[in-house]
C-alpha cells in the first residue's frame, strides 16, 4: 500500500481515479480548493483535504506532500485566463515538483497531454498556447529535477465508457475515455516500466497493463 497525494481531485479524470486507488490498497488524499466538494471525494474512499496549491509557497507545499509515497498531479486551471493557468499549470506545478523532492517523495505522476512539449507547435494567439506553454514547462521541470517520474499523456478525453485498451506512442494523437485515463494513471504508479517515461496514448487494441510493460 502506498500513501498517495492526489492534486486536483475533483477533475473528472480524479475522480474516476480515486476509487481505482482505493481498491487497489492505497491510502489517498485528494486535494481540492472547494470544501463543498469534500462529500464527492469522500464517496469514492479517497479523504478530502482542502488546500489551495495556487497559493502555497514551496515550505506549505513540502509541507503538504511529506510523509506521502506518490504524488499525482492532476490539477489545471481549466484555461481562459492565461496569467492563472501559468500559476497553477507551470509555476504551482513547478514548486510542487520542488516540494517532493525537498520532502523526499519516491515518485511524482505527472497528468498532461499527447503532444506536449517545447515543440508544441500552439500558434501564440490561440487560447491553448498559454496551457500548451505551461505544460510543457512543468513537465520539463519534472524530467531534469531528478524525481522518480511518470508523465501521462493522454490525447483527445472523451466521457465514453473504458474498455481497458489503450495504445502507447501512437504518430498522432486521436482521442481515449477519460476512464481509461485514470485506469492508465493507476496502473503506472506500480510499474517500474514506466519510470523515467513519458507515455503518450490514444484508445487502442492493447490492455494497459501490457501496453505500458511495452510488451
Amino acid at each position: 500500500m502506498a500513501r498517495i497525494l492526489l492534486i486536483g481531485g475533483h477533475g473528472k479524470v480524479a475522480l474516476l481515479l480515486e476509487p481505482l486507488l482505493v481498491a487497489a490498497g492505497h491510502h489517498v488524499t485528494a486535494i481540492i480548493r472547494n470544501a463543498a466538494h469534500e462529500a464527492d471525494i469522500a464517496a469514492t474512499g479517497a479523504d478530502p483535504l482542502v488546500a489551495d496549491v495556487e497559493q502555497f509557497d514551496l515550505d506549505q507545499l513540502t509541507n503538504l506532500v511529506s510523509g506521502n509515497d506518490v504524488v499525482v498531479w492532476s490539477a489545471g486551471a481549466g484555461g481562459g485566463d492565461a496569467a492563472r493557468t501559468y500559476a497553477v499549470d507551470r509555476d504551482a506545478a513547478v514548486r510542487t515538483i520542488d516540494a517532493a523532492r525537498a520532502a523526499g517523495v519516491d515518485r511524482f505522476v505527472m497528468v498532461s497531454y499527447f503532444g506536449a512539449g517545447p515543440d508544441h507547435g500552439v500558434d501564440p494567439h490561440n487560447s491553448f498556447f498559454a496551457y500548451a506553454e505551461a505544460k510543457a514547462a512543468a513537465d520539463e521541470h519534472l524530467r531534469a529535477s531528478g524525481v522518480d517520474y511518470t508523465i501521462v499523456a493522454p490525447s483527445a478525453l472523451t466521457l465514453d465508457a473504458p474498455t481497458g485498451l489503450i495504445d502507447v506512442d501512437p504518430d498522432a494523437g486521436t482521442s481515449v475515455s477519460r476512464a481509461d485515463v485514470a485506469a492508465v494513471i493507476a496502473a503506472v504508479i506500480d510499474e517500474p516500466a514506466t519510470r523515467g517515461r513519458t507515455i503518450g496514448f490514444n484508445a487502442g487494441s492493447t490492455p494497459i497493463a501490457q501496453a505500458l510493460r511495452g510488451q
